[in-house]
């Protein structure tokens, strides 16, 4: 009788290795570092840093010149006046960044990065013929929509293009202050190879393939009950400077909002079988205390920015253009930090990092908080503005690792759609807190410096309980992959501290030319 001698194989063993190389291929064909040339990879990289810096751009032109736009348009800029200026872009981006990682993920992240930018460009031109504070608002709200599909995509093209996060990451991170070295964030010259030479629209698209999750759905109700949620809460806060709380329908939209989220956690729990934001996202003990310390750094940051530019332009009278000139400080200082934080990373903890961008915030908003009302720019606003300019890449830049690490690879666009809906919705809800404070404290007034400080002050502690919250349970997730393999979900990791939690993050996979 023949036998079968110990390196034959069987038809079923063989079945079961060609089944498991095709699922190693099929979760990596596209996004292996080395499918691309260096320089292609390169230059990928710096437009889609570069697609960041135009979002950050339309953000930004509402922030130094809110005041100025509101005086033109007829209104008072005083308490509870212009902060829809800067709030009505940071709303709706930080809204809509909640939906758009997964909108990424099912119908590619390319796709969506473009339809974003088409539709910031469409609506920046609409702001240009808008004849009133109403519609210039409405218009600004609609841009941020555009906002809030680019961010979390273009963070999720980089981290699947090029694993681990933390490799561009840190240039990333710094894309948002528009300054002549984000050309050499990523060094490569189009013109430098013959094969090379293509439009910017033909180098993204060698980067186009499969979406990660092409077969996924679209979970719409949870979408509209989170993004409403979302939008109505940040409405409230924002509107009550200038209406007040005794206004029906700011309580009623309060209640609303409250009702909706809690819906939309229900939703997603109980009932949706393709969660917009699973929450077993959250598993990983660090997780939640990530999001309440970025939540509450950026929401310091907004209000340490706002009212750091109020201060200079309605109680100094600096013109918008001594404010850029003012502001040159914080592009320069947020240089060094991004590549102070990009040294720092392979030689300190993520969350030490991100201790120190909070603790600069803290410092920030005390130096602006007690300065003299009138005193030269060089004794504290010029260090607020430069020690403030370390806080945005270190406490983004630990953030986008610490949760790209913990997360499989069809996860890494709601990872970075949750800490973008994070940073940008700080930034507005922050404003709308500390306008609130404001418009309390300066009723029946002609000072608004009672004001000013009290939001500064405020500011300065919620920087402080997002310290605390990550000395205490943020920690750094061990993370020794190598590119993207097959995802493994449910696997356990050992933080530093020697706690052991449920990690959604990928496992290594084994070698298609070394299955035994």
């Amino acid at each position: 009788m023949a036998t079968v001698s110990e390196t034959t194989t069987t038809p079923q063993q063989q079945q079961r290795r060609l089944g498991s190389a095709q699922r190693v291929n099929a979760s990596s064909t596209w996004h292996r570092p080395t499918s691309l040339s260096k320089a292609t990879r390169s230059l990928i990289t710096t437009l889609i840093i570069l697609a960041n810096v135009v979002q950050f751009v339309s953000n930004f032109v509402t922030i130094a010149a809110g005041t100025t736009f509101t005086r033109d348009f007829g209104r008072k800029s005083g308490p509870g006046q212009a902060n829809w200026m800067p709030a009505s872009y940071s709303l709706t981006q930080g809204a809509f960044v909640l939906i758009s990682g997964r909108l990424g993920a099912v119908y590619g992240h390319q796709r969506i990065l473009l339809l974003g930018g088409a539709i910031i460009v469409v609506f920046s031109i609409a702001n240009a013929f808008c004849a009133s504070y109403e519609s210039f608002v409405a218009v600004r709200a609609l841009t941020g929509v555009g906002g809030g599909l680019v961010m979390p995509n273009a963070v999720a093209m980089i981290t699947i293009m090029l694993p681990p996060a933390g490799r561009v990451t840190s240039p990333w991170a710094s894309s948002p202050r528009p300054r002549p070295s984000v050309a050499g964030l990523a060094p490569c010259s189009p013109a430098s190879s013959p094969r090379r030479e293509r439009s910017g629209s033909g180098c993204l698209s060698s980067c186009k393939g499969p979406p990660v999750h092409k077969k996924g759905k679209i979970d719409y109700t949870g979408a509209c009950l989170g993004v409403g949620s979302l939008l109505l809460f940040n409405f409230c806060w924002n509107q009550a400077p200038s209406v007040g709380w005794k206004t029906p329908y700011e309580i009623a939209c309060l209640v609303l909002s409250l009702a909706l989220f809690a819906s939309f956690l229900l939703w997603e729990k109980f009932v949706a079988t393709e969660p917009v934001m699973p929450l077993d996202i959250f598993r990983t003990p660090t997780f939640t205390a990530l999001v309440f310390v970025v939540l509450l750094s950026y929401m310091s940051f907004g209000i340490s920015l706002w009212y750091m530019i109020s201060w200079q332009q309605e109680l100094r009278g600096w013109s918008v253009m001594q404010t850029a000139v003012g502001w040159i400080p914080f592009a320069m200082g947020a240089v060094v930090a991004v590549g102070l934080a990009a040294w720092l990373i392979p030689r300190m903890a993520a969350q030490w990092i991100m201790a120190i961008g909070i603790g600069v915030m803290v410092v920030s908003n005390l130096l602006l908080a007690t300065m003299p009302v009138q005193q030269t720019y060089w004794a504290q606003t010029f260090p607020a503005v430069l020690v403030g300019s370390i806080c945005p890449d270190f406490v983004y830049v630990a953030a986008q690792i610490i949760a790209s690490n913990s997360v499989s690879r069809k996860q890494q666009g709601v990872a970075g759609s949750l800490i973008g809906t994070l940073n940008l919705y700080g930034n507005s809800l922050g404003l709308g807190f500390a306008g609130t404070i404001e418009t309390e404290l300066t009723k029946g007034q002609v000072d608004p410096i009672k004001g000013y400080r009290a939001a500064l002050y405020f500011g300065a502690a919620l920087a402080v309980a997002g310290l605390l919250i990550d000395f205490a349970f943020v920690r750094m997730p061990k993370d020794e992959r190598e590119g993207w393999g097959a995802d493994t979900e449910g696997e356990t990791y050992h933080d530093e501290l020697g706690v052991t939690g449920h990690a959604t993050g990928v496992q290594r996979e084994t070698p298609v030319g070394s299955l035994a």
